[in-house]
């Protein structure tokens, strides 16, 4: 009973752990080559329905937020074919993609 409390214990810590971030600044890449996020070369990609979504491939770590106009509705400008990334949205590292 008492090695079940313990392991219990342990994996609830472990748990807990994974929650706390010590990572204040949510604009900063940090990483193997950190650098403020309004560094990195951003990209569009065209979602299936045809509409806009910004893209960063940091190497390792990518970002994708969804277009929108001063409205809050999507961007579809028809800039690319559907499921096609266009712009330098892999430029902004020198850490190499591993895909």
């Amino acid at each position: 009973m008492k090695l079940t409390k313990i392991t219990l214990a342990l994996t609830a810590a472990m748990a807990l752990s994974g929650c706390l971030d010590d990572k204040q600044n949510k604009t900063v890449d940090r990483g193997f080559d950190s650098k403020h996020l309004s560094q990195l070369k951003a990209g569009i990609w065209v979602d299936p329905n045809g509409c806009d979504h910004w893209i960063i491939d940091d190497g390792i770590e990518g970002y994708l937020s969804q277009r929108l106009d001063k409205y809050g509705k999507p961007v579809c400008s028809g800039v690319a074919p559907p499921n096609t990334a266009v712009g330098p949205y892999n430029k902004g590292t020198t850490v190499p993609d591993p895909i």
